[in-house]
């Protein structure tokens, strides 16, 4: 294991707010991001009408707009959420002292759908010819990672990923274990994610896996809870500014949390369906916490996966209380405000992961009116918690392939 590295920046394009500090207080004061879908035409929708779409963006007011027309949506919230990272971390304006010290690892699940499905469509009713020359280059999942290295000037290891739901915590873990071994100075690691479409919205309905609860959109997403019925498909972008410990405090720099470990797993079991013992969350969760060197019992709070699926919800559920048994520590899942971002949203709750250390304050799950009883005995966070120090948390994010991920991080002392 090589130098401790630190979250010195968080960048966030989400449906609860963009920024880390609108998104952070939207989350405590509960306030959803989950309403009706406006970015698919209503006959286009079928059992499912609620989504975590992203409000008020508009990429002119951070990049120049001839430049956001030749990027997706899903490229145009990454590359956001990497310049407000670089500016929380106090790195705007200041060139890399080595831009081949710097890497970028940002990926996808599912990468620029907007332009696949536009132009498919253009194809089909307009022919061959038609089709846009910029096709390729806005849908590729590494498009996202790629622009930020140009726009930056970042010379070093520039990559994507794509585990489905784990993506942004394998981006994040491969890009601590790059600073771990010295290849890079500073990691920009995240995920990125634009699928509140007309292709996807039916693909996942049809799949069952998403919520019907179409007249309560605010209250569609609960983890946890007795009634729950489904997932919320959302959109946007997390970024974090990673270092070693020795570069962010000789430059001065504010630092949210240590991104202390990584653990990686695959269920071997199923295509869609979490392994039924947990096996694969568990062995991701034992890893991470090996590597960090962390024992059950010094676990302060779990940042859950738990998307809201009667299925996956109660799997993981059951892990944590193998892992932990009880008392354990706290749980929460904040995609009850966010919605479940694919392949960002690992990076989101890492982020919300950090600022729950750095703040000493646990993030609620909302909606969690009548907890499951299959779920078992977990100490579930309704309402936002403060009062005791959060020295060391975890945050989960499995995906369908049978990918899982956990990462630990832990509280700096500077």
């Amino acid at each position: 294991m090589g130098e401790q590295v630190v979250v010195t920046g968080i960048g966030v394009v989400s449906p609860v707010g963009i920024g880390v500090e609108t998104m952070w207080q939207s989350l405590l004061t509960g306030r959803s991001g989950i309403g009706p879908v406006t970015l698919v035409k209503p006959e286009l929708l079928s059992r499912c009408r609620v989504a975590g779409e992203v409000k008020d963006f508009d990429p002119g007011r951070y990049l120049d707009r001839k430049a956001a027309r030749r990027m997706d949506r899903f490229t145009q919230f990454a590359v956001v959420a990497a310049l407000l990272a670089v500016r929380d971390g106090g790195l705007e304006g200041q060139p890399w002292a080595d831009p081949t010290r710097v890497g970028v690892m940002v990926g996808t699940g599912i990468g620029g759908m907007n332009t696949l499905e536009e132009q498919t469509s253009v194809l089909l009713k307009e022919g061959p010819s038609r089709v846009s020359p910029f096709t390729v280059p806005l849908l590729m999942p590494n498009a996202a990672a790629g622009q930020i290295s140009i726009l930056l000037g970042i010379q070093g290891p520039v990559a994507s990923m794509g585990t489905a739901c784990a993506t942004s915590v394998d981006t994040l873990g491969a890009a601590l274990h790059m600073l771990q071994r010295g290849h890079v100075d500073i990691m920009l690691a995240g995920g990125s994610e634009a699928v509140v479409t007309a292709l996807t919205m039916a693909a996942f309905a049809s799949a069952r896996a998403l919520t019907t609860r179409n007249d309560d959109p605010t209250h569609a997403s609960r983890p946890f809870d007795k009634h729950r019925d489904g997932f919320v498909l959302s959109e946007g972008a997390a970024v974090l500014v990673l270092e070693r410990l020795s570069a962010a405090r000789a430059r001065g720099a504010r630092m949210y949390a240590e991104l202390a470990g990584y653990g990686q797993s695959a269920d071997a079991s199923d295509l869609v369906a979490p392994h039924p013992q947990g096996r694969g969350a568990l062995q991701a969760m034992r890893r991470a916490l090996a590597e960090a060197h962390v024992l059950p019992n010094e676990v302060d709070y779990v940042n859950a996966h738990a998307t809201s699926t009667p299925v996956g919800d109660l799997i993981e559920a059951k892990a944590l209380l193998e892992m932990f048994g009880t008392p354990g520590p706290a749980v929460s899942s904040t995609k009850s405000m966010t919605g479940h971002l694919l392949g960002a949203a690992g990076a989101l709750e890492g982020a919300i992961t950090a600022l729950a250390i750095y703040h000493d304050t646990l993030p609620p799950s909302t909606n969690l009116d009548e907890s499951d009883p299959e779920c078992g005995p977990l100490d579930y966070v309704t309402t936002p918690r403060t009062g005791k120090p959060v020295f060391v948390a975890i945050s989960n994010s499995f995906g369908f392939g049978g990918h899982n991920g956990t990462l630990v991080l832990r509280k700096t002392h500077t």
